[in-house]
């Protein structure tokens, strides 16, 4: 694969992974699109792996960009997912809370 393609396939993945940053920073609606962007990555990481570019001293900077991309994403999911699970357990504290006032007013008859 000649330099110039091989140039293009790392910005093809830095683009993408920029990109899924941004959408999780944004929040669990863009969930799904984060995937399909995650799938698209993943073929482009294994022509990378199969030719080896990221192996060549000339793309050393190009290795450590997409690796704090990568390490950026990680967080932002991580993030994600904490938000989504304190946002979960605040509609199970609701949930059980109406179930209380519920039990109570059909076994007092009051509110």
């Amino acid at each position: 694969m000649s330099t110039r393609k091989q140039v293009h396939v790392l910005d093809e993945l830095q683009s993408l992974l920029e990109e899924q940053i941004k959408l999780a920073q944004r929040g669990s609606a863009a969930s799904k699109r984060i995937e399909v962007l995650s799938n698209q990555a993943d073929t482009i990481v294994v022509k990378i792996v199969q030719t080896g570019m990221l192996e060549s001293t000339e793309f050393k900077n190009r290795r450590e960009n997409l690796k704090k991309l990568y390490d950026t994403l990680c967080l932002a999911v991580t993030a994600q997912k904490v938000d989504t699970a304190a946002k979960l357990n605040q509609v199970r504290r609701v949930k059980k809370t109406v179930g209380t006032y519920r039990s109570n007013i059909l076994t007092n008859g009051r509110v």
